[in-house]
């Protein structure tokens, strides 16, 4: 999928949210997205266990990161998209019929 600056229902109907307080490359890069009744979601990120790889390319090039964490957050819990000394890759999603809780995907990269 492709992924669209800003975390607004414009950016996740073109795809997925770039969270903008977070880098687009170096460090930890926030991507968000619908969970389900939209034709771009990550609600499967649910699903993913520790060690499965997600591949991010973009202008700069492709990194491949592993899962280290899936779980459930607070819909105000914001210290996953800290800023990081290792290139990982945050996703945040709702989750379904709970809208005070997210799921977050963590993942570095593999080097």
């Amino acid at each position: 999928m492709k992924v669209w600056e800003g975390e607004t229902r414009a950016s996740m109907a073109k795809g997925l949210g770039h969270y903008s307080s977070t880098s687009g490359w170096d460090g930890n890069v926030g991507i968000c997205g619908h969970n389900r009744g939209a034709k771009y979601n990550i609600g499967s990120i649910r699903n993913l266990e520790i060690g499965d790889n997600i591949t991010y390319s973009t202008v700069y090039g492709t990194r491949t990161y592993a899962v280290i964490l899936v779980k459930t957050i607070s819909d105000s819990d914001w210290s996953y998209l800290q800023a990081t000394a290792d290139n990982r890759i945050t996703m945040i999603t709702c989750v379904a019929g709970d809208y005070s809780h997210r799921w977050c995907l963590q993942a570095r990269e593999v080097k």
